[in-house]
């Protein structure tokens, strides 16, 4: 549905899958500094919103996801996956329970897949599914940060952490309402890569597996009962390391694009030739079950490419930056080429993640 804000002066449409809503209001570095001062609300109503109710609803959604949900508290936000039975991730989901119902958003075009899989696990269940996109839209109030939070100022919103889901019908109106100047996607999409924040779709692929961009930390319980996909999580985390790895990218501020997300990533210019992982690099997670996901770059075939780039923006402070997924063996001090551009790599996710069982030597023994 096209956002009634995109009717604002100045506003510029963004690219799909984001066409829907404003990419800038005519000055993307003033809206960023807005937003990160909490003066600037971001339209992401093209994100769709997905409500459970029913008693059964926490434990039904514990079962299936990754997140420690059946104790979850009303008006506390949490991030859920949904994984498939090799641990890669399918679904990533924003969520809080009002008491009643959890309330979900998810990325634009996802939520009939989503909500086909949650009635086909209903079973005997007390629990209702429904696609609300057409009644509620998502905004952001603050940048993207775990401690966000926004409360509810609007009569009749949703407030999960720094986001609102509002009545649609109140959208057009919401930045007057409240006192706010519309902030583009762009500003948004800026600062939640300066925060080192994984978009799915955007940093992740088909073979995504949480431990790769971080999420281990914000959306998996390690300490839960079984889903589907916890054995690929337990494994990497205890007894293997991930394949490939989330680094943040501060790009050469001389060239004039930035690079698209899908742009290979190789090793920069003078990076001595032992620092390329070539084929040594992993195919698959150590200690993985069988058929877990493979290390390589899908369709990878651009020569020496060790990675691919997700997300890219221009920051107000920092400049132009970039998120891209590398193979876990390619050395943290090295420089990269992101699409063509000159990068410097920051550790988002450190090459030793995982592998945090420590076997006694003489157990080992005995095993043997």
């Amino acid at each position: 549905m096209r956002s009634p804000l995109l009717d604002t002066s100045g506003a510029v449409a963004a690219q799909a899958p984001d066409e829907t809503v404003a990419a800038h209001y005519g000055d993307p570095y003033a809206e960023q500094r807005a937003l990160a001062a909490g003066r600037a609300l971001v339209d992401r109503s093209n994100r769709e919103v997905v409500r459970i109710s029913g008693p059964d609803r926490l434990s039904w959604l514990n079962s299936l996801s990754s997140q420690k949900l059946d104790t979850l508290q009303p008006g506390t936000p949490t991030q859920a996956l949904l994984l498939d039975p090799q641990g890669r991730v399918e679904h990533h989901l924003t969520l809080v329970d009002d008491g009643e119902a959890v309330w979900a958003h998810v990325e634009p075009g996802t939520s009939a897949e989503l909500v086909g899989f949650l009635e086909k696990m209903r079973f005997m269940l007390r629990v209702e599914v429904a696609d609300v996109t057409s009644d509620y839209a998502v905004v952001s109030l603050a940048p993207p940060a775990p401690d966000a939070s926004a409360g509810t100022p609007v009569e009749g919103a949703v407030a999960i952490g720094g986001d609102l889901l509002v009545p649609r019908e109140r959208l057009g109106g919401l930045p007057d309402a409240l006192g706010l100047r519309p902030a583009g996607l762009w500003a948004y999409e800026a600062l939640r890569i300066a925060a080192h924040v994984p978009r799915l779709g955007f940093d992740t692929d088909h073979k995504t597996i949480p431990h790769e961009v971080g999420w281990i930390d914000v959306a998996v319980h390690l300490t839960k009962g079984c889903y589907r996909g916890q054995e690929t999580v337990a494994r990497v985390h205890n007894l293997g390391h991930p394949p490939r790895r989330l680094v943040f990218l501060h790009l050469d501020g001389s060239v004039d694009e930035l690079p698209p997300h899908g742009a290979p990533v190789t090793l920069g210019a003078g990076t001595p030739a032992q620092a390329e992982p070539g084929a040594a690099a992993e195919g698959a997670v150590e200690g993985a079950a069988e058929g877990a996901v493979e290390g390589a770059v899908e369709g990878a075939a651009a020569p020496g490419q060790i990675g691919f780039v997700g997300s890219s923006a221009r920051h107000y402070e920092l400049g132009p930056i970039a998120l891209a997924v590398v193979k876990r063996t390619v050395p943290v001090d090295v420089d990269l080429l992101a699409g063509g551009v000159a990068a410097s790599q920051e550790v988002v996710v450190p090459p030793d993640a995982g592998r945090n069982v420590t076997i006694d030597p003489a157990l080992r023994r005995r095993i043997r």
